[in-house]
């Protein structure tokens, strides 16, 4: 299915309705494209606020919290102000969130922008890599906005000014992720670009060792903090991405004898207990009863075995201390 959109180039405010739905490109002729109908709002759109000193200047800020709201339906939209973690992988965002009212099913909106500047290659192997790791989650579609896009009824990833955008959050539609999407693309000119450094003191244990990992020292770096304190690390090359995560769950135990049954497990002394894939090269640890860390390096499998141990052996001490 392919979801095409027609849009002035200075509309700022994207309509809810009037996209057409068609579908994927075989013998049948390709349609042309409607015009968009405006949808009618009840009260006039918001100015996004300038940055302040407490809250970032990001595609959270900038884009129309008016727009949101009704696009999605909750009954109020405000920004998150902690910094919010990067999501980790390839690519990799530099993340901001829009809280959604209060109790909103499927958490809040986040907005993404990619950390590396991305091709029309970046955007296929992006889509690719979430096709094959979707599980039973919808398969994406074409979205023809922007310099492209793909994606599904939870987001929207967005090809614009050499960035990947990634809009995502509560169930809702394809169309209504797509309007999303091209609203924050269209507040990007003028965005800071993303700093190469954001860097934590205790990750640095591991920075000699992911050099190994990833062949080369990296050129960006990408640490955080999750919402219930848990610490992330992560290193970015051009072509690769190395990370460190935790989780808390109750079933632990159940996560590592998943993870045993695998012919391709092999134990290494971490933890409580820890696994290494060898062919993945992914290490799950488990500390106690209902932590698991993950130390996850994309793409998978492209490094040797003994520096991903070595790797996994500097960092294990962040996370059992």
């Amino acid at each position: 299915m392919r979801i095409r959109f027609a849009v002035a180039a200075l509309a700022l405010v994207v309509p809810l309705v009037g996209c057409e739905t068609v579908n994927e490109v075989g013998p049948s002729t390709t349609p042309s494209s409607t015009t968009p109908t405006p949808t009618p709002t009840d009260t006039p759109s918001e100015t996004p606020s300038a940055p302040t000193a407490k809250v970032a200047d990001t595609l959270c800020v900038r884009i129309d919290q008016t727009l949101v709201r009704q696009t999605l339906g909750v009954p109020s939209v405000a920004i998150q102000p902690k910094p919010i973690p990067a999501e980790l992988g390839l690519p990799t965002y530099d993340v901001c969130e829009l809280q959604l009212g209060t109790g909103t099913p499927g958490g809040n909106l986040r907005i993404g922008r990619s950390v590396q500047p991305a091709k029309p290659t970046d955007l296929a192997s992006a889509r690719s890599t979430y096709n094959a790791t979707r599980g039973s989650g919808e398969i994406a579609k074409d979205v023809v906005a922007a310099d492209g896009g793909f994606g599904t009824s939870r987001f929207v990833v967005l090809l614009e000014e050499g960035r990947l955008v990634k809009v995502s959050g509560p169930a809702a539609t394809i169309e209504k992720y797509a309007a999303l999407a091209l609203a924050a693309v269209q507040s990007m000119p003028g965005l800071p670009a993303p700093e190469p450094l954001v860097v934590r003191p205790e990750c640095e244990r591991g920075t000699d060792k992911a050099a190994a990992v990833l062949s080369a020292p990296a050129s960006i770096r990408r640490d955080g903090e999750t919402a219930t304190g848990d610490v992330i690390c992560g290193w970015l090359t051009s072509t690769a991405v190395l990370w460190t995560s935790e989780a808390l769950t109750p079933e632990a135990a159940r996560v590592m004898d998943t993870a045993r049954k695998s012919p391709n497990a092999e134990s290494i002394p971490l933890g409580d207990e820890a696994l290494i894939d060898l062919k993945t090269l992914t290490v799950t640890m488990r500390v106690g009863d209902d932590r698991i860390v993950k130390m996850t390096r994309l793409p998978a499998g492209q490094a040797e075995k003994n520096d991903m141990t070595a790797f996994a052996l500097a960092m294990a001490g962040l996370y059992t201390n």
